[in-house]
Protein backbone atom coordinates (compact mmCIF):
# COMPACT_ATOMS: atom_id res chain seq x y z
CA UNK A 1 0.00 0.00 0.00
CA UNK A 2 1.60 2.96 1.10
CA UNK A 3 5.40 1.48 1.63
CA UNK A 4 7.35 3.03 -1.23
CA UNK A 5 4.86 6.30 -0.77
CA UNK A 6 6.57 6.38 3.07
CA UNK A 7 9.50 5.02 2.21
CA UNK A 8 9.55 2.41 4.68
CA UNK A 9 10.49 -1.37 4.95
CA UNK A 10 7.68 -3.23 6.54
CA UNK A 11 4.25 -1.79 7.32
CA UNK A 12 4.34 -0.37 10.75
CA UNK A 13 1.20 -0.76 12.25
CA UNK A 14 -0.40 -4.09 11.72
CA UNK A 15 -2.28 -5.76 13.58
CA UNK A 16 -0.90 -9.14 14.06
CA UNK A 17 1.60 -9.91 16.89
CA UNK A 18 5.36 -9.03 16.26
CA UNK A 19 7.59 -9.20 19.39
CA UNK A 20 10.08 -6.79 16.82
CA UNK A 21 8.09 -4.18 17.34
CA UNK A 22 6.91 -4.32 20.85
CA UNK A 23 7.63 -1.46 22.92
CA UNK A 24 8.69 -1.53 26.25
CA UNK A 25 6.50 0.62 28.58
CA UNK A 26 7.27 0.59 32.03
CA UNK A 27 4.22 -1.66 32.27
CA UNK A 28 4.99 -4.06 29.53
CA UNK A 29 8.85 -4.09 31.05
CA UNK A 30 7.48 -4.95 34.61
CA UNK A 31 4.88 -7.52 33.06
CA UNK A 32 8.17 -9.50 31.36
CA UNK A 33 10.29 -8.70 33.80
CA UNK A 34 7.76 -10.91 35.89
CA UNK A 35 7.46 -13.74 32.78
CA UNK A 36 11.33 -14.10 33.06
CA UNK A 37 10.86 -14.41 37.20
CA UNK A 38 8.71 -17.24 36.76
CA UNK A 39 10.57 -18.94 33.95
CA UNK A 40 14.56 -18.95 35.11
CA UNK A 41 13.65 -19.13 38.71
CA UNK A 42 11.28 -21.94 39.07
CA UNK A 43 8.23 -20.21 40.55
CA UNK A 44 5.59 -21.84 39.90
CA UNK A 45 2.49 -19.92 38.99
CA UNK A 46 2.62 -15.65 37.48
CA UNK A 47 -0.49 -14.25 36.64
CA UNK A 48 -0.80 -11.30 33.67
CA UNK A 49 -3.79 -9.28 32.92
CA UNK A 50 -4.49 -6.17 30.59
CA UNK A 51 -7.37 -5.11 28.58
CA UNK A 52 -8.24 -6.10 24.71
CA UNK A 53 -5.33 -4.72 22.77
CA UNK A 54 -2.64 -3.79 25.46
CA UNK A 55 0.05 -6.11 24.13
CA UNK A 56 -0.24 -9.31 25.98
CA UNK A 57 0.44 -11.59 23.06
CA UNK A 58 2.93 -9.85 21.31
CA UNK A 59 4.99 -10.38 25.28
CA UNK A 60 3.90 -13.65 24.99
CA UNK A 61 6.29 -13.83 21.25
CA UNK A 62 8.93 -11.45 22.81
CA UNK A 63 9.06 -14.42 25.92
CA UNK A 64 9.38 -16.99 23.30
CA UNK A 65 12.00 -15.43 21.17
CA UNK A 66 14.47 -15.42 23.46
CA UNK A 67 14.15 -18.77 25.35
CA UNK A 68 16.78 -21.52 24.04
CA UNK A 69 16.78 -25.03 23.70
CA UNK A 70 16.97 -25.72 27.62
CA UNK A 71 13.26 -24.21 27.99
CA UNK A 72 10.87 -26.38 26.94
CA UNK A 73 7.18 -24.39 26.36
CA UNK A 74 3.89 -25.79 26.09
CA UNK A 75 1.95 -22.54 24.44
CA UNK A 76 -2.19 -22.88 24.56
CA UNK A 77 -3.66 -20.06 22.88
CA UNK A 78 -7.28 -22.03 22.13
CA UNK A 79 -8.69 -21.91 25.38
CA UNK A 80 -12.05 -23.45 24.82
CA UNK A 81 -11.69 -27.14 26.36
CA UNK A 82 -12.16 -29.07 28.28
CA UNK A 83 -10.09 -30.61 30.80
CA UNK A 84 -8.90 -33.48 29.35
CA UNK A 85 -8.92 -31.14 25.62
CA UNK A 86 -6.22 -29.38 27.56
CA UNK A 87 -4.18 -32.29 29.00
CA UNK A 88 -3.97 -33.72 25.22
CA UNK A 89 -3.49 -29.70 24.11
CA UNK A 90 -0.33 -29.45 26.95
CA UNK A 91 1.01 -32.96 25.60
CA UNK A 92 0.78 -32.07 21.56
CA UNK A 93 2.75 -29.19 22.43
CA UNK A 94 5.87 -30.75 24.31
CA UNK A 95 5.68 -33.56 21.32
CA UNK A 96 3.75 -36.22 22.61
CA UNK A 97 0.61 -38.08 20.96
CA UNK A 98 -1.64 -38.01 23.67
CA UNK A 99 -5.36 -39.11 21.64
CA UNK A 100 -7.26 -42.41 22.65
CA UNK A 101 -6.01 -42.12 25.92
CA UNK A 102 -7.88 -41.97 29.11
CA UNK A 103 -7.39 -38.95 31.52
CA UNK A 104 -5.59 -40.80 33.94
CA UNK A 105 -2.89 -42.12 31.13
CA UNK A 106 -3.10 -38.64 29.90
CA UNK A 107 -1.83 -37.24 33.65
CA UNK A 108 0.24 -39.99 34.07
CA UNK A 109 2.10 -39.39 30.33
CA UNK A 110 2.37 -35.61 31.25
CA UNK A 111 4.13 -36.45 34.31
CA UNK A 112 6.65 -38.94 33.37
CA UNK A 113 7.62 -36.29 30.75
CA UNK A 114 7.96 -33.41 33.09
CA UNK A 115 9.91 -35.19 35.86
CA UNK A 116 12.37 -37.22 32.81
CA UNK A 117 13.02 -33.59 31.28
CA UNK A 118 13.25 -31.73 34.73
CA UNK A 119 15.65 -34.67 35.59
CA UNK A 120 17.84 -33.57 32.49
CA UNK A 121 17.71 -29.87 33.90
CA UNK A 122 15.37 -28.74 31.27
CA UNK A 123 12.78 -25.69 32.56
CA UNK A 124 9.97 -26.94 31.70
CA UNK A 125 6.50 -23.62 30.72
CA UNK A 126 2.96 -24.03 30.26
CA UNK A 127 2.20 -20.61 28.85
CA UNK A 128 -1.44 -20.08 28.83
CA UNK A 129 -2.99 -16.99 27.18
CA UNK A 130 -6.67 -15.73 26.30
CA UNK A 131 -6.89 -17.65 30.31
CA UNK A 132 -9.96 -15.64 31.03
CA UNK A 133 -12.08 -17.93 29.06
CA UNK A 134 -10.56 -21.03 30.86
CA UNK A 135 -13.64 -23.13 33.00
CA UNK A 136 -13.16 -22.91 36.96
CA UNK A 137 -12.38 -27.20 36.33
CA UNK A 138 -9.67 -26.65 33.75
CA UNK A 139 -8.46 -24.01 35.70
CA UNK A 140 -8.01 -26.58 39.01
CA UNK A 141 -6.72 -28.72 36.58
CA UNK A 142 -3.63 -26.37 35.77
CA UNK A 143 -3.60 -26.12 39.81
CA UNK A 144 -3.24 -29.76 39.66
CA UNK A 145 -0.32 -30.03 37.08
CA UNK A 146 1.42 -27.32 38.88
CA UNK A 147 1.64 -29.11 42.22
CA UNK A 148 4.78 -31.63 40.38
CA UNK A 149 7.62 -30.46 42.50
CA UNK A 150 11.05 -31.69 44.50
CA UNK A 151 11.86 -30.91 47.83
CA UNK A 152 13.02 -27.59 46.55
CA UNK A 153 11.75 -26.94 43.22
CA UNK A 154 8.36 -26.94 41.09
CA UNK A 155 8.80 -28.94 38.15
CA UNK A 156 6.18 -27.03 35.92
CA UNK A 157 6.08 -23.02 35.55
CA UNK A 158 3.09 -21.63 34.58
CA UNK A 159 2.03 -18.03 33.03
CA UNK A 160 -1.78 -17.57 32.68
CA UNK A 161 -2.13 -14.13 30.52
CA UNK A 162 -5.81 -13.30 29.72
CA UNK A 163 -8.37 -10.05 30.24
CA UNK A 164 -9.01 -8.61 33.70
CA UNK A 165 -12.10 -11.17 34.07
CA UNK A 166 -9.53 -13.46 34.59
CA UNK A 167 -8.84 -11.67 38.21
CA UNK A 168 -12.62 -11.95 38.44
CA UNK A 169 -12.27 -15.69 38.23
CA UNK A 170 -9.02 -16.58 40.29
CA UNK A 171 -10.76 -14.14 43.06
CA UNK A 172 -13.72 -16.59 43.57
CA UNK A 173 -13.76 -18.59 46.34
CA UNK A 174 -13.50 -21.80 44.43
CA UNK A 175 -10.16 -20.51 43.19
CA UNK A 176 -8.91 -20.13 46.81
CA UNK A 177 -6.20 -23.00 46.16
CA UNK A 178 -4.71 -21.55 42.91
CA UNK A 179 -4.72 -18.43 44.09
CA UNK A 180 -2.03 -19.35 46.77
CA UNK A 181 -0.10 -20.96 44.03
CA UNK A 182 -0.12 -17.41 42.36
CA UNK A 183 3.81 -16.04 42.91
CA UNK A 184 3.09 -13.04 41.35
CA UNK A 185 0.34 -11.37 39.44
CA UNK A 186 0.88 -7.94 37.47
CA UNK A 187 -2.17 -5.43 35.43
CA UNK A 188 -0.49 -4.36 32.05
CA UNK A 189 -1.87 -0.93 32.00
CA UNK A 190 -2.88 1.46 28.96
CA UNK A 191 -0.20 3.63 27.70
CA UNK A 192 -0.02 7.01 28.70
CA UNK A 193 0.02 10.07 26.42
CA UNK A 194 3.58 10.48 26.49
CA UNK A 195 4.14 6.64 25.99
CA UNK A 196 1.48 6.92 22.84
CA UNK A 197 3.85 9.20 21.03
CA UNK A 198 7.35 7.04 21.80
CA UNK A 199 5.43 4.06 20.77
CA UNK A 200 4.34 5.21 17.14
CA UNK A 201 7.89 6.98 16.35
CA UNK A 202 9.23 3.54 17.96
CA UNK A 203 7.17 1.80 15.41
CA UNK A 204 8.15 3.58 12.48
CA UNK A 205 11.48 3.57 13.04
CA UNK A 206 11.59 -0.16 13.34
CA UNK A 207 9.76 0.04 9.86
CA UNK A 208 12.04 1.58 8.15
CA UNK A 209 11.53 5.71 8.59
CA UNK A 210 14.49 7.55 7.77
CA UNK A 211 13.01 10.66 10.57
CA UNK A 212 9.68 8.83 12.52
CA UNK A 213 8.92 12.32 13.67
CA UNK A 214 7.98 13.65 10.19
CA UNK A 215 5.50 11.22 9.48
CA UNK A 216 2.46 12.35 12.04
CA UNK A 217 2.71 16.70 13.18
CA UNK A 218 2.78 16.84 17.02
CA UNK A 219 -0.38 18.40 17.23
CA UNK A 220 -1.95 15.38 16.20
CA UNK A 221 -0.93 12.92 19.28
CA UNK A 222 -2.80 14.23 21.70
CA UNK A 223 -5.66 13.38 19.47
CA UNK A 224 -4.81 9.77 18.65
CA UNK A 225 -4.34 9.59 22.70
CA UNK A 226 -8.30 10.76 22.83
CA UNK A 227 -9.28 8.63 20.25
CA UNK A 228 -7.25 5.42 21.67
CA UNK A 229 -7.28 5.50 25.34
CA UNK A 230 -3.52 4.62 24.60
CA UNK A 231 -4.21 0.93 23.61
CA UNK A 232 -1.56 -0.30 21.19
CA UNK A 233 -4.02 -2.47 18.89
CA UNK A 234 -6.75 0.93 18.44
CA UNK A 235 -3.12 3.12 18.04
CA UNK A 236 -2.31 0.54 15.60
CA UNK A 237 -5.68 0.64 13.85
CA UNK A 238 -6.08 4.58 13.77
CA UNK A 239 -2.47 5.32 12.42
CA UNK A 240 -2.34 2.73 9.98
CA UNK A 241 -5.75 4.19 8.66
CA UNK A 242 -4.61 7.79 8.74
CA UNK A 243 -1.49 6.77 6.90
CA UNK A 244 -3.77 5.31 4.25
CA UNK A 245 -5.51 8.15 3.83
CA UNK A 246 -2.39 9.86 3.54
CA UNK A 247 -1.28 7.79 0.76
CA UNK A 248 -4.75 8.33 -0.93
CA UNK A 249 -4.56 12.31 -0.88
CA UNK A 250 -0.65 11.90 -2.19
CA UNK A 251 0.40 13.72 1.47
CA UNK A 252 3.54 12.49 2.86
CA UNK A 253 2.34 14.33 6.62
CA UNK A 254 -0.18 13.15 8.29
CA UNK A 255 -1.59 16.32 9.82
CA UNK A 256 -4.53 16.65 11.99
CA UNK A 257 -7.27 17.01 8.98
CA UNK A 258 -6.02 13.40 7.88
CA UNK A 259 -6.71 12.36 11.38
CA UNK A 260 -9.98 13.85 11.78
CA UNK A 261 -10.79 11.89 8.04
CA UNK A 262 -9.76 8.43 9.14
CA UNK A 263 -11.57 8.63 12.57
CA UNK A 264 -15.04 9.54 10.70
CA UNK A 265 -14.28 6.56 8.32
CA UNK A 266 -13.91 4.38 11.44
CA UNK A 267 -16.69 5.87 12.87
CA UNK A 268 -15.15 6.62 15.97
CA UNK A 269 -16.05 8.13 18.96
CA UNK A 270 -13.82 9.71 21.85
CA UNK A 271 -12.60 6.59 23.84
CA UNK A 272 -13.72 7.26 27.23
CA UNK A 273 -16.95 8.38 25.10
CA UNK A 274 -16.72 4.87 23.74
CA UNK A 275 -16.26 3.10 27.00
CA UNK A 276 -19.41 4.72 29.10
CA UNK A 277 -21.56 4.20 26.29
CA UNK A 278 -20.87 0.46 26.10
CA UNK A 279 -21.50 0.65 29.79
CA UNK A 280 -24.46 2.33 29.39
CA UNK A 281 -25.68 0.14 27.06
CA UNK A 282 -24.99 -2.78 29.15
CA UNK A 283 -26.80 -1.13 32.13
CA UNK A 284 -29.78 -0.05 29.98
CA UNK A 285 -30.47 -3.90 29.06
CA UNK A 286 -30.06 -5.56 32.36
CA UNK A 287 -26.69 -6.59 31.30
CA UNK A 288 -24.90 -6.00 34.69
CA UNK A 289 -27.64 -8.15 36.35
CA UNK A 290 -27.20 -10.60 33.67
CA UNK A 291 -23.50 -10.96 33.97
CA UNK A 292 -23.88 -11.55 38.08
CA UNK A 293 -26.41 -14.20 37.48
CA UNK A 294 -23.65 -15.75 34.71
CA UNK A 295 -20.97 -15.58 37.04
CA UNK A 296 -23.16 -16.91 40.16
CA UNK A 297 -24.20 -19.48 37.89
CA UNK A 298 -20.64 -20.41 37.07
CA UNK A 299 -19.87 -20.46 40.34
CA UNK A 300 -22.88 -23.37 40.63
CA UNK A 301 -21.42 -25.07 38.08
CA UNK A 302 -18.11 -25.26 39.67
CA UNK A 303 -19.33 -26.53 42.41
CA UNK A 304 -21.76 -29.35 40.33
CA UNK A 305 -18.49 -30.15 38.61
CA UNK A 306 -16.49 -30.08 41.79
CA UNK A 307 -19.48 -32.68 43.31
CA UNK A 308 -19.68 -34.56 39.67
CA UNK A 309 -15.71 -35.38 40.30
CA UNK A 310 -16.28 -36.73 43.56
CA UNK A 311 -18.94 -38.71 42.33
CA UNK A 312 -16.97 -40.58 39.79
CA UNK A 313 -14.31 -41.34 42.06
CA UNK A 314 -16.71 -43.15 44.03
CA UNK A 315 -18.50 -44.79 41.04
CA UNK A 316 -15.96 -47.45 41.05
CA UNK A 317 -16.22 -48.27 44.88
CA UNK A 318 -20.19 -48.20 44.40
CA UNK A 319 -19.82 -50.98 41.15
CA UNK A 320 -17.71 -53.22 43.80
CA UNK A 321 -20.68 -52.72 46.37
CA UNK A 322 -23.16 -53.47 43.89
CA UNK A 323 -21.69 -56.72 42.98
CA UNK A 324 -20.98 -58.02 46.33
CA UNK A 325 -24.70 -57.38 47.18
CA UNK A 326 -25.54 -59.56 44.12
CA UNK A 327 -23.10 -62.18 45.00
CA UNK A 328 -24.91 -62.33 48.72
CA UNK A 329 -28.35 -62.75 47.22
CA UNK A 330 -27.12 -65.83 44.74
CA UNK A 331 -25.86 -67.08 48.25
CA UNK A 332 -28.76 -66.44 50.24
CA UNK A 333 -31.29 -68.06 46.72
CA UNK A 334 -28.95 -70.81 46.75
CA UNK A 335 -28.94 -71.63 50.77
CA UNK A 336 -32.76 -71.50 50.96
CA UNK A 337 -33.05 -73.76 47.74
CA UNK A 338 -30.59 -76.22 49.80
CA UNK A 339 -33.25 -75.79 52.99
CA UNK A 340 -36.09 -76.51 50.70
CA UNK A 341 -34.41 -79.72 49.35
CA UNK A 342 -33.82 -81.02 52.87
CA UNK A 343 -37.29 -79.88 54.30
CA UNK A 344 -38.48 -83.91 53.71
CA UNK A 345 -36.03 -85.31 55.35
CA UNK A 346 -36.01 -82.88 58.43
CA UNK A 347 -40.36 -83.47 58.42
CA UNK A 348 -38.98 -87.35 58.86
CA UNK A 349 -36.50 -86.87 61.12
CA UNK A 350 -39.34 -84.87 63.42
CA UNK A 351 -41.89 -87.51 63.32
CA UNK A 352 -39.50 -90.23 64.00
CA UNK A 353 -38.62 -88.28 67.31
CA UNK A 354 -41.72 -87.51 68.09
CA UNK A 355 -42.77 -91.37 67.52
CA UNK A 356 -39.77 -92.12 70.68
CA UNK A 357 -41.07 -89.94 72.68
Amino acid sequence: MYLEFFKLKELPFRLTPDSEFLYMSGAHSRAKAYMDYTVWNREGFVVITGEIGSGKTTLIQKLLSELDENVLVAKIFQTQLDEVELLQAVLVEFGLNPFNAKKVELIDMLNTYLLDNFLQLKQLVLIVDDAHNLSLKVLEEIRMLSGLETRKEKVLHVILVGQPSLNDTLDTPEMEQLQQRVRLRYHIKSLSESDTHDYIHHRLRIAGAEDPTKIFTPDTFPIIYKYTGGLPRLINTLCDTAMTCAFADNVYTVSINILNTAIDELQWLPYAKRVNKRRAEIAATGGSEMQGLLRDNNKSLGNISNQLGRLENVTPALSSLAGRIVHIEELLKRIAASLEADKPGMESIRAKHVREK
